[in-house]
């Protein structure tokens, strides 16, 4: 009997051998993924390079502070005329008027695209910078004031819900990691697993309409935003692979925190069915065997002769004494 009891009890007392090293693993496995789709998507939200590519603008005329990329409409040559009289030694060439004169009609010979400049840009949910033709560096707008007023409020929803897609990701990845601190207390792993799973797929979803209201919104903007930011041709850049990304992750951290709720009850509702199955033939707190014979023994009185028990009357009772 104590062989007995000592087998009914091991299913209460995780070993060495038993299952809880694999939930374990796999909530190992949930942590980090929903790390990487908070890290990913913290980057993708504070970062400009959602979209990007080349806009088309037409090049200013030569002047003082532009002489190249520049259109020249006769400006060089008064440029180096002016030069000349400054250097020269007559008295009527220093007497006469100088300056570009307006009766004089100049052409450029530049057609086609030759007569634009393609400037590199790139847009995020809060700015799109754009490169600075004729100085170093990048001229940054508020992307919120480039969309159309149409769209303003479908790109203030899109930002609401990547916030909230960040808390909740924030949510998730402390349940995770409250569930490994409690790994062996069962019951509170499982309540905190299940809410984990709850708020990341939660978060999940918000992530992935979050991207696909920015989507719309720049798309409308490049059709219908001012003349002078429309891109030329424009392509999603590494932001926005990022922020789907960490969509990835994040429904690959719900989809194991799920399965690992699952696993755990199942593998709970089998141990019980076995011990429940086991202990009427090894009862472990029933020392003497008298109480069993006279249960069977009371069994059998009962029962008539083809096999049927009969109602417990007055008679069945006189026939029992």
């Amino acid at each position: 009997m104590t062989a007995g009891a000592g087998h009914v009890g091991a299913p209460s007392a995780p070993s060495a051998a038993s299952p809880w090293g694999g939930r374990r693993g796999r909530a190992l496995l949930a942590v980090g993924l929903n790390l990487l789709a908070l890290l990913f998507s913290a980057t993708a939200f504070g970062t400009t390079h959602w979209c990007e590519g080349t806009q088309r603008v037409p090049k200013p005329t030569c002047g003082p502070l532009a002489r190249t990329n520049c259109l020249d409409y006769g400006y060089r040559e008064e440029e180096e005329a002016a030069a000349a009289r400054l250097h020269g030694n007559g008295s009527a060439n220093a007497s006469a008027p100088h300056g570009p004169s307006d009766s004089v009609v100049h052409y450029s010979w530049e057609t086609g695209d030759d007569r634009f400049l393609f400037r590199y840009f790139h847009a995020g949910i809060w700015y799109s910078c754009e490169e600075n033709i004729n100085d170093p560096g990048e001229k940054c707008r508020s992307f919120i004031d480039l969309a159309p007023a149409s769209e303003k409020g479908v790109l203030w929803l899109s930002v609401v819900s990547e916030v909230l897609y960040i808390v909740l990701l924030v949510v998730g990845f402390s349940l995770m990691c409250l569930e490994l601190l409690h790994s062996n207390n069962v019951i509170d792993g499982l309540k905190l697993n299940a809410f984990a799973a709850v708020f990341t797929v939660l978060s999940g979803l918000l992530g992935m309409v979050a991207h696909m209201m920015y989507t719309q919104v720049f798309q409308v903007t490049v059709s219908l935003g001012p003349e002078d930011w429309r891109p030329h041709s424009w392509d999603y850049g590494w932001s926005f692979c990022l922020a789907w990304g960490s969509f990835t992750c994040c429904m690959a951290a719900s989809v194991t925190t799920l399965n690992s709720y699952t696993k755990t009850v199942i593998e709970f509702r089998h141990k019980r069915k076995v011990f429940e199955q086991g202990l009427p033939e090894e009862p472990p707190f029933v020392t003497h065997h008298q109480p069993l014979k006279y249960f069977h023994g009371s069994l059998q009185g009962l029962q008539s002769p083809g096999g049927l028990i009969r109602p417990r009357g007055a008679k069945d009772r006189q026939f029992v004494a």
